[in-house]
């Protein structure tokens, strides 16, 4: 779980620079934030399925 927090921090953060650099000093692009955060959101869902999915496979062996 400290993984997963620590991955989503770093994207969260990640994603707020690229937002604020890619609206330049006037405002935050709120939607670029928002689509790099939530892509950042499923990828960590599908690592977490995928691992559980093995885990399965390994323990039905």
């Amino acid at each position: 779980m400290k993984r997963l927090a620590m991955s989503l921090t770093f994207f969260l953060v990640l994603a707020l620079v690229i937002g604020y650099m890619v609206s330049g000093p006037s405002f935050m692009d709120w939607s670029v934030a928002g689509g790099l955060f939530a892509v950042a959101i499923a990828g960590e869902g599908f690592r977490f399925w995928l691992q559980r999915t093995r885990a399965k496979k390994r323990s039905n062996v």
